[in-house]
């Protein structure tokens, strides 16, 4: 019994989680973005701020798309550290025209 609680509270614990924002209400983009990167947090996110400049980014292109997300593997690595260390994704799509 134990040991299925332990498999569950990993599952739960090492789940994804994505917000997305856009200018625009449209569907999701699935293709490449043309940033990402991952940001180091700690303390289950409490301890950490970081920043994404998308005008750098995208420079006079306009932004289409911005995503902060927790893959499975960086859940994982949250888990085995107790929360200690917590990364997430960034990425950022610009569009194609300027």
């Amino acid at each position: 019994m134990i040991k299925k609680f332990v498999i569950l509270l990993g599952l739960v614990l090492t789940g994804c989680s994505t917000v997305t924002m856009q200018p625009e209400q449209t569907s999701k983009y699935v293709n490449p973005p043309t940033y990402e990167d991952s940001k180091n947090f700690f303390f289950w996110g409490l301890v950490g701020e970081h920043r994404v400049n998308v005008t750098e980014i995208c420079g006079d292109k306009e932004v289409i798309q911005m995503q902060s997300q927790q893959t499975f593997q960086e859940g994982v690595f949250a888990l085995l550290t107790l929360g200690i260390y917590s990364p997430h994704s960034v990425k950022v799509w610009c569009s194609e025209e300027g």
